[in-house]
């Protein structure tokens, strides 16, 4: 039997991978990004991609034609629009995330008009848990959910099919990838039957106690004391991040902490000067990050491009292409392969009624010595001046951007009182 998976925002593979580990076939490809294509021309050159792949640049009849996929052929429709529209940190950019109403989000749409054309067996679709937030706490409307609820209405009662989309919300450390890395996968299947998550193998969740895969586990064998210049923290606070002991980030130097007081509490997003614990998982990598953005490695520098790809699951002969700065973004932006892999079994198992394996070869294996933590080093002198100037984050509702929300809404609603 041939699985045909038609896979839209294929990003890096990683998903797609995963898929294809667990026994489908990779039908055809649509990608934006040329580095993201090259990285899958290089490992994957079998799998059919379109130039441009720009998914706005077509037609949906003309995605299927180019594959050569009728109508019902294709057993997932897969892929994950880019997700900054309901992401946290654009939330703690701007106050709050823009979701239906950032432009972006017209890849989510773009996603539903292909699966309308195509009408596949199972749409799997991934994103940050963001899209299920509700919109207002009163009407309890979840924005992104309601979009898809209403297309897929739409496509059944044009169709007759029965998609009902149904939020599988997990946490890729509970399946024993070394990342803490929570995202929502969207199942719907063209017969209305639904998807469950397997029990949780990894963590407190598992039905039989198990510690979650490490950082350690992932990359012992790449931890060298000597590093490349191209991987020293640059910017204001690089000279600081020897001094932030191993799992800890910009927290140990509030007066909460155990370091200098020199930050407020919860004045800045959770990455900040975030360093990497070889005993515990990692958090998740992000795939667009500033200079003092983490996670770093717990030598305080900068991950390697394959560091980075070992805590996502890929595998050592996939090849990120393309500069630094895109491969982090291809591999933060990716689904780890195992997780991809999972949900493929299930699929098979739940879907497709087959006795697929259960086992994930892709994740790493168990090490039975992890080293102690690094030293932790002395704030430099420059830095002690700033100790006390800043205060803690008065609470929710009372920071900068929410005081300037309530002034902007305030103005919108009482402009005579804003003149």
């Amino acid at each position: 039997m041939t699985r045909k998976v038609l896979s839209l925002f294929t990003g890096a593979g990683g998903l797609d991978l995963g898929l294809e580990r667990a026994g489908f076939t990779i039908a055809g490809c649509v990608e934006a990004d040329r580095d993201c294509r090259l990285t899958l021309a290089a490992n994957r050159p079998s799998w059919p991609r379109l130039t441009p792949g720009d998914i706005h640049s077509y037609r949906p009849s003309e995605i299927l034609d180019a594959f050569r996929l009728k109508r019902g052929e294709a057993v997932l429709l897969a892929g994950g629009p880019p997700c900054q529209p309901f992401s946290k940190s654009g939330q703690w950019k701007h106050g709050q995330p823009r979701r239906m109403r950032d432009p972006r989000a017209d890849t989510l749409r773009a996603y539903l008009a292909v699966l309308r054309a195509a009408l596949p067996q199972a749409m799997l679709l991934e994103n940050v848990t963001g899209i299920t937030a509700t919109r207002s706490r009163i009407t309890q409307k979840h924005e992104g959910l309601d979009v898809l609820r209403g297309a897929l209405y739409r496509i059944n009662r044009l169709h007759g099919t029965h998609y009902e989309p149904t939020p599988l919300v997990l946490d890729a450390a509970d399946y024993g990838v070394p990342q803490h890395r929570q995202r929502v996968f969207v199942f719907a299947s063209r017969d209305g039957s639904g998807l469950t998550l397997p029990a949780a193998t990894h963590g407190p969740r598992a039905a039989v106690p198990r510690p979650y895969t490490t950082t350690w586990d992932a990359m012992h064998d790449l931890d060298d004391p000597e590093f490349d210049d191209a991987l020293r923290p640059l910017g204001k606070w690089a000279g600081l991040l020897p001094s932030i002991p191993e799992g800890s980030n910009y927290l140990h130097h509030t007066a909460r902490g155990e370091g200098e007081p020199l930050f407020g509490w919860r004045r800045c997003y959770w990455s900040f000067l975030l360093k990497l614990a070889k005993a515990r998982s990692s958090w998740t990598i992000q795939a667009q990050a500033g200079p003092a953005t983490g996670p770093f490695h717990w030598r305080s520098r900068c991950l390697t491009t394959r560091e980075m790809a070992r805590l996502q699951c890929f595998p050592d002969d996939w090849a990120i292409e393309g500069a630094r700065t895109s491969a982090r973004r291809q591999v933060g932006n990716a689904v780890p392969p195992a997780i991809g892999e999972l949900l493929g079994l299930e699929a098979r198992r739940q879907l497709l009624a087959e006795r697929p394996r259960a086992k994930t070869p892709l994740l790493p294996s168990r090490c039975e010595y992890c080293p102690t933590p690094e030293p932790v080093a002395t704030v430099p002198e420059r830095y002690l001046a700033l100790r006390w100037q800043q205060e803690d984050h008065p609470g929710p509702g009372q920071g900068p951007g929410a005081l300037r929300r309530v002034e902007k809404a305030d103005a919108e609603t009482n402009p005579s009182k804003a003149a």
